[in-house]
């Protein structure tokens, strides 16, 4: 019994549940949800931005934040959509390669002012650096678009094997090699010490500046890859593009368990939240229903997100005094 009750009182069962009442609310409320072709289709439209849900919530254990990844994906869209210049420019393969390298580079930055600079806050940081990348961007392009691409690049956003969209199956390979890392390495159990507490861990020999700067590199890195998918899906690219995806990935981590504070929670929540959120806004458009509502729900769901583990460690306290005064009087 108490193991069951260990169970399902984790976070991860919890979204699971959440999980199975979209797809219970989708179905029942549009005849065109259930159908795996079209499930599958949906993912195109939020499994690019999970990529970035990996380096997020290595950078959210370590108890920092990075709200400059959906300039990021700009900055590396826009200088990959100039670089090409409708085959006037570099080649697209190399277009490509920049973006990545742009990516990582304003990833690095991040991670090398907060190494330097430890007085500052990754908030303060990261919000300037997210103004600085998208204004670059508006610099470079202005209000125009950029587009024209090769027919081949719109296979990244639109291609598939067999029904399943190429999109999907660079997720499934970027959440087995996170998890790894995470779950299975040093790496992982480092960025826990990191985010449950860092001056011990600096005095332990764990090279904290290190870690942090390739979790910012690497959030870099994944927005590059982001900026390819998405601009190949709109097969153009402007300077706003990507604009809110910071809000939108730091909620699929946040709902996922990850504890803003540093050293708690797991990935498999944030991957089950990518789910909810994305077949959540999947199934409220089919139903044309309002942003504004959709927006509410999901801040609703944080909100839920925050206070249920709270409520859980409370229950699991109060368990334990229970079961220790029951002993004291069993004993007198």
């Amino acid at each position: 019994m108490n193991t069951l009750k260990r169970i399902f009182l984790r976070w991860e069962m919890v979204l699971i549940l959440v999980l199975l009442l979209v797809n219970v609310f989708n179905t029942l409320s549009s005849p065109y949800y259930l159908s795996v072709t079209g499930l599958l289709d949906a993912t195109r439209d939020f499994m690019d931005k999970s990529f970035i849900v990996f380096p997020m919530a290595m950078i959210i254990l370590l108890g920092e934040i990075d709200i400059s990844v959906g300039a990021t994906i700009a900055l590396s869209s826009v200088v990959m959509g100039v670089a090409y210049d409708a085959g006037q420019g570099i080649p697209m393969v190399a277009a490509i390669l920049l973006a990545l390298i742009v990516g990582t580079v304003c990833g690095l930055v991040n991670g090398l002012i907060l190494t330097r600079f430890k007085e500052l806050s990754p908030m303060i940081v990261t919000l300037a650096t997210m103004t600085i990348y998208r204004g670059i961007a508006y610099i470079i392009l202005e209000d125009q678009a950029a587009g024209k691409f090769p027919t081949w690049f719109q296979q990244f956003g639109w291609g598939s094997v067999g029904p399943v969209p190429y999109v999907l199956i660079v997720f499934l390979v970027l959440a087995i090699i996170f998890s790894i890392l995470l779950n299975r390495m040093m790496l992982g159990r480092r960025i826990y010490a990191i985010g449950s507490n860092r001056t011990a861990s600096i005095y332990s020999g764990i090279k904290v500046d290190q870690i942090r700067i390739l979790a910012y590199t690497l959030a870099g890195t994944m927005s590059g890859l982001t900026a390819i998918f998405l601009t190949s899906r709109m097969s153009s690219t402007r300077p706003n593009i990507g604009y809110m995806y910071e809000l939108d990935i730091i909620s699929m981590v946040v709902l996922g368990g990850i504890s803003t504070s540093g050293g708690k929670g797991k990935l498999l929540g944030a991957l089950i939240s990518i789910f909810v959120i994305g077949l959540l806004k999947y199934g409220l458009g089919l139903n044309n229903i309002d942003a504004q509502i959709l927006m509410i729900v999901i801040g609703l769901l944080l909100i839920i997100s925050v206070i249920t583990p709270n409520l859980i460690s409370r229950y699991k306290r109060w368990n334990m005094v229970r079961k220790s005064h029951a002993a004291s009087k069993a004993l007198t």
